[in-house]
Order: structure tokens, then sequence, then C-alpha cells
């Protein structure tokens, strides 16, 4: 596959402690980058989100044969409220840029390039706990999915659920500003398509859950997956 293709996305799932990290790299990341990783309490999740935005541009100014620091981004517009922080974009929209998404959790980094409107979300499996609370904002049919899931099972279940949901949120460009009851993707292979788009879990090992959303597509999302940079 031609990782250009309309229908597929590349996509990155990096750990973020093998993200180089240098103060070169972080001298090429913005004010607003900068601005956003100070509001980390813990050190760890502000390491994680700097390695996320590092790698972002990375794997943006290799594919436009730019340097990482030479990129400004930009949103466009939220289709809930037409305010400015729906999709990140590249400002000035380059010639080839592709569209994107970027995603950050339990110590890991997954990036989307594609050229339709993309979404990706990657996540540590929850505690019990937080799946009984979180399960409560789901449609009401996979709550339903969910209580007939093994107890021992459901952190897996949930985690799968709630990255479709969020990648499929974040390739709209509204991410929680829609209910997650809103939409419907199912506990089941593969997910339920939402009208106009295809998603598709992602292979993150055993602790963690993925999945992209594209805009078009098949049935399902073609995708060539990276574990590293080089």
């Amino acid at each position: 596959m031609n990782a250009q293709d309309p229908g597929v996305v590349e996509l990155w799932l990096l750990e973020a402690a093998a993200v180089p990290v240098g103060p070169a790299e972080l001298d090429g990341l913005d004010e607003e980058e900068h601005r956003r990783a100070g509001r980390f309490v813990r050190d760890a999740d502000r390491a994680v989100y700097l390695a996320a935005h590092v790698a972002l541009r990375h794997v943006l100014g290799r594919r436009l044969g730019r340097a990482p620091a030479a990129l400004a981004f930009a949103r466009e517009p939220c289709p809930g409220c037409a305010e400015p922080h729906g999709r990140p974009r590249l400002a000035g929209d380059p010639a080839g840029a592709p569209h994107f998404s970027l995603s950050h959790g339990g110590g890991r980094v997954l990036i989307g390039l594609a050229e339709a409107p993309v979404g990706v979300d990657v996540e540590p499996l929850p505690g019990t706990d937080s799946v009984e609370v979180l399960a409560t904002t789901l449609h009401p049919a996979e709550q339903a999915e969910l209580a007939d899931v093994r107890p021992a099972d459901r952190p897996g279940a949930f985690a799968r659920l709630w990255t479709r949901k969020e990648a499929y949120l974040k390739g709209l460009g509204i991410g929680l500003g829609r209910p997650p009851a809103a939409d419907y993707l199912g506990t089941a292979e593969p997910a339920r398509r939402p009208a106009g788009w295809a998603v598709t879990d992602v292979p993150a090992g055993p602790r963690h859950a993925a999945a992209v959303a594209l805009a078009g597509g098949g049935a399902a999302v073609g995708y060539r997956l990276r574990h590293s940079l080089g």
C-alpha cells in the first residue's frame, strides 16, 4: 500500500521514553506547546506530552521536507460551535500537507497522517472503578454490551470501545464536546461504522488500546504501523 493513498493512514505507535527530547528538540516547539506542557502537574505527564509533540513535528517535517521547528500549527473551526478549536492543521496549508492526529496516554504516543480527515487515540487499560464510572457516559447499547463482558475482561473491552469513540470524535474535530453517548460504535469486531467514517482497532499490546478513524474509505481503515521514528 502507498501510505499517501486516500484510504491508507500512516501510523506511528511509539514509547514516549524512546523519543529523543533534548534541548534542540525542545527549542523547536512553539510558545503554545510550551504553555500547554507547563500545565501538567506531574513531571511524567509533561514528559509524555513533550515527546508526543516532538515526534509529531518530526514526522510532519519529514513528510514535507521541512525542519520540524519551521512548522506552525492552527485549528479548524469546531463543527459544534465554529470556534477555532477543531481539528489541528498546519498553518498556511503548505503544499502536500496531510491531515494528522495526535494522541498520548499511558507512556505511549500515537500519530496518524492521512490524505483525508483522521483521528487517533491510545489509552492505557483503566482500573475497574474507572470503568464503572465512565461506562455510564456511553451509548445505552454499549453499556449493555459491557455489562455482559466478564468483569476481568471489562477494562480491555472498555478501553477498546473508548479509543474507537475518541478517535472518531477527534476525527470529526469536536472531541468530547460531543457526548460519548451520542454515537454507537460497539464492543464487537469490527467496530460499528459511523456515517461517512471507518473506525479500526490498532494493536497496542496487552496494557493499552488504540484506534484510528478515517473519513470516507471502506468498511475498515487501511494503515501502515511503525514503532520508531527511524
